[in-house]
């Protein structure tokens, strides 16, 4: 569940920026496929992606995990 939440804020934010899955994935030297696999929920992300994502979207890598714990509580 809390990947799948991960992956439902990952593409709100990167859609929100008007960014693409493969601008997204150049930006944190990874491959687009596995931009869309977090945003589906079948990957977890590592904290080093999680930081690599946060800062690509303007956001810090807490403000990023707040918005999941936000979503997790509704």
């Amino acid at each position: 569940m809390v990947i799948e939440i991960f992956g439902s804020v990952l593409r709100e934010m990167r859609i929100e920026n008007h960014i693409s899955q493969e601008k997204l994935a150049e930006y944190c030297d990874l491959d687009r496929t596995y931009i869309s696999l977090l945003e589906r929920g079948l990957r977890q992300p590592t904290i080093t992606t999680i930081f690599k994502l946060a800062k690509a979207l303007n956001i810090s890598p807490s403000a990023l995990i707040e918005k999941v714990e936000h979503q997790i509580k509704d």
